[in-house]
C-alpha cells in the first residue's frame, strides 16, 4: 500500500513539473516570437519632454535598446500626455484601428482611467514579460493601482514617485511642516512661496496635497467624485488659496508652467520652496549645478502624496511588439538602477530588490545617494492618491476661479 502511495506520489510530483517545463518552454516561445516581430519596427515613444535629464535618460536607453533589438525609438516629447491620448481617441473615431501616430505612452492616473474608460489600450500584456516577475507588487501597492484603478496588466509600472519640497537652507532654517505652516510662511516671507498652474502635473498635485491636508474626511477623496459634494468638500482648499495668493510670488497674479520652472526660481533665490514628484530631485539638481549645493529635501508631517508612474501601449499601435521588447528592457534591473541613480535621473525603482540575484542587487546598493536625497525612513507617510476624477473636477474650478 505503501509502495503504490509512493508511485502516485512520484507519478503527481512528474506531471507538476513536466506541466511547469511546458509553461515554461511556451513562455519562451512567446517571447522569442515577440522579439523577432519587434526587429524593424520604429516606435514613437509620447512622453512628457519637459526635463532634459529625463530626455537624457530616454534617449540613452533608447540608443541601447536599438541596438541590441533591431528597432527604432523615437520620443515625441509633449508637455501634457492628453494631447497623445486625444489623437489616439481621434484616431478610433474614425476606423483606425492600426499604424496609429502614437506607439508608446507614460501615462498614469485619470489619462489611465481615459484609455481604460475608452478602450484605447492595448493589452493585457505586462504578463508577457520576462523582468515583469521583478515587480515590487507586494509592498509597492500603486504598481497595481493607478489612483485606485486596477490595472489589469494594461499598463507597465517604470517608476515610483513621492511629493517632496525643496528649500534653500541659507535662506531658510526651518521649512513648514504642513500646509497651514506654509501659509505662515508665506506671511512672514512674502513673494517667496509659488506653485505651478494646473493642469500642469506638480501644480494638481500641489492642490491635491493641501486638499488631502485641508478636507476633515479623506475617505471621501477615494470615491469617485460623484459620489461627493464637490462644493462642500473642497470649501477647505479653496478659503486656503485665497488666502495664499496674494502672498505668492508676483501675488498669485502669475504661476509658473512647472517644477523646471520653479528650481530656475529657487536657484535664483526669487523663491524659497520649491516642489517636487522626485524624492531625488534636489541631488540630481546639485549634481548638475541646477541648485546650490545649501538645498535640502523635506516632507509635510502628514505625508505626501505618492504613486507610481506607467508605461503603455495604444490599441492601435503598429509597433506593439518593439513596444513590449523596449519596456522589458526599460525594466531590467541594470536600467531600472541606472534610472535610480540621483546622477543620472534619481526615479525610484519598481522592482522588489529581494527577487533579483546578488549580482543585479548589487547594482542598486553601489547607486549613491545624493547629498539632498531622504533616507527611505524619513520619507514618512505615503498617502495614495485620490480617485482619478476628482483630478479634471479640481482643474476645472481652480481655473473658473484663478485663471481668469
Amino acid at each position: 500500500m505503501k509502495k503504490r502511495a509512493g508511485m502516485i506520489l512520484c507519478i503527481i510530483i512528474g506531471l507538476f513539473f513536466t506541466s511547469s517545463i511546458s509553461f515554461s518552454n511556451q513562455f519562451n516561445d512567446q517571447w522569442n516570437d515577440i522579439r523577432k516581430k519587434a526587429k524593424g519596427q520604429t516606435i514613437y515613444f509620447n512622453a512628457w519632454g519637459g526635463s532634459e535629464t529625463i530626455n537624457d535618460y530616454i534617449r540613452n536607453a533608447a540608443i541601447r535598446a536599438e541596438k541590441e533589438f533591431k528597432f527604432k525609438v523615437i520620443h515625441v516629447k509633449l508637455t501634457d500626455i492628453s494631447l497623445a491620448i486625444s489623437r489616439i481617441l481621434t484616431e478610433k473615431a474614425v476606423g483606425r484601428t492600426k499604424n496609429s501616430s502614437v506607439d508608446l505612452l507614460w501615462i498614469n492616473g485619470e489619462n489611465f482611467r481615459a484609455m481604460k474608460k475608452n478602450k484605447l489600450l492595448f493589452g493585457p500584456f505586462t504578463q508577457k514579460l520576462p523582468n515583469y516577475k521583478y515587480v515590487d507588487t507586494k509592498n509597492k501597492p500603486t504598481t497595481l493601482f493607478d489612483f485606485t484603478v486596477p490595472v489589469d496588466n494594461m499598463e507597465a509600472p517604470w517608476g515610483m514617485a513621492q511629493l517632496i519640497f525643496m528649500y534653500d537652507t541659507a535662506k531658510v532654517k526651518t521649512p513648514p511642516e504642513n500646509m497651514k505652516d506654509l501659509l505662515e510662511f508665506a506671511k512672514k516671507n512674502p513673494g517667496r512661496v509659488t506653485y505651478p498652474a494646473p493642469p500642469n502635473f506638480h501644480g494638481t498635485t500641489f492642490l491635491k496635497q493641501a486638499l488631502l491636508e485641508l478636507v476633515k474626511d479623506k475617505n471621501i477623496l477615494y470615491r469617485p467624485v460623484s459620489n461627493a459634494d464637490f462644493a462642500k468638500v473642497t470649501k477647505p482648499l479653496w478659503e486656503y488659496l485665497d488666502k495664499l495668493h496674494p502672498l505668492m510670488w508676483r501675488k498669485g497674479k502669475v504661476f509658473t508652467n512647472g517644477a523646471s520652472k520653479m528650481k530656475q526660481l529657487l536657484n535664483d533665490g526669487e523663491i524659497f520652496i520649491s516642489i517636487s514628484f522626485n524624492p531625488n530631485a534636489a541631488s540630481n539638481a546639485i549634481a548638475k549645478g541646477e541648485l546650490p549645493d545649501t538645498v535640502r529635501t523635506y516632507i509635510h508631517k502628514p505625508g505626501t502624496l505618492g504613486n507610481t508612474h506607467f508605461l503603455a501601449i495604444p490599441f492601435n499601435s503598429s509597433a506593439k511588439e518593439a513596444a513590449m521588447v523596449f519596456i522589458n528592457f526599460l525594466l531590467s534591473p541594470k536600467c531600472q538602477a541606472e534610472k535610480a541613480d540621483p546622477g543620472v535621473w534619481g526615479d525610484p525603482t519598481v522592482l522588489a530588490i529581494n527577487k533579483l540575484s546578488r549580482k543585479d542587487q548589487k547594482l542598486f546598493s553601489k547607486i549613491p545617494k545624493g547629498v539632498a536625497t531622504l533616507l527611505t525612513k524619513d520619507l514618512g507617510t505615503v498617502l495614495p492618491e485620490p480617485h482619478s476624477t476628482w483630478v479634471e473636477a479640481i482643474e476645472k474650478e481652480w481655473k473658473k476661479r484663478y485663471n481668469k
